[in-house]
């Protein structure tokens, strides 16, 4: 039985591997294809959103996971909690794991190069996916911040392992992987600037 695999170009945004054999389906539509490129695209903007509110929530305590108290539920909007008020971001999950990895965590709770280093990669994940650019780095760093947050959490409390952060993770590897960026971003027109020609590392 003979088999063929085609790819479609990169300007066609995701790579979408088509696999023939006798009695299976041939091809995949070109209504699919955009539909798997928009999916993605939307995808991509939705975690870049996740990561850019992170960082502007513990930035300015908006009252969401930042500047609300979890026991009177009273919310102090662009208070004591806020990061450009002196709060730090990583106390409040660091200083609460109690997993096997307590003792590597705990001693980064509050301390203000761990509180930089996260919001900074808050920020720049977030950006770099919303715009569609960096994919790589971005893709890499944020899956690598997800997996500390997960062995931050362990152990898990309704699953054996799997949880958001780790599905995140690969969808992060997905979204690279896939140029997501060239749908519903500035992905394609960033992978023909000078300076990724220069450093491909930047695609």
């Amino acid at each position: 039985m003979s088999k063929t695999m085609n790819t479609d170009q990169r300007s066609n945004g995701a790579l979408s591997p088509i696999v023939t054999s006798a009695g299976s389906r041939s091809s995949v539509s070109a209504g699919e294809r955009r539909l798997a490129r928009d999916a993605w695209g939307v995808a991509r903007l939705s975690v870049g959103f996740v990561f850019l509110w992170a960082f502007l929530d513990k930035s300015f305590a908006l009252g969401y996971a930042t500047g609300k108290n979890a026991d009177t539920g009273v919310i102090d909007r662009f208070g004591d909690a806020a990061w450009i008020n002196g709060g730090s971001p990583t106390t409040g999950y660091l200083s609460g794991v109690s997993g096997p990895f307590e003792g590597f965590f705990e001693p980064m709770a509050g301390a203000a190069w761990a509180d930089w280093l996260f919001m900074i990669g808050l920020l720049g994940i977030g950006v770099a996916l919303m715009a569609g650019i960096g994919m790589r780095i971005a893709a890499g760093a944020g899956a690598l911040l997800l997996v500390f947050m997960w062995l931050a959490s362990l152990p898990l409390d309704n699953n054996p392992f799997m949880d958001d952060h780790l599905v995140y993770a690969i969808v992060l590897i997905g979204l690279a992987a896939t140029h997501a960026g060239d749908t519903l971003g500035y992905g394609d027109r960033w992978s023909r600037s000078d300076l990724v020609r220069r450093y491909p590392i930047l695609l």
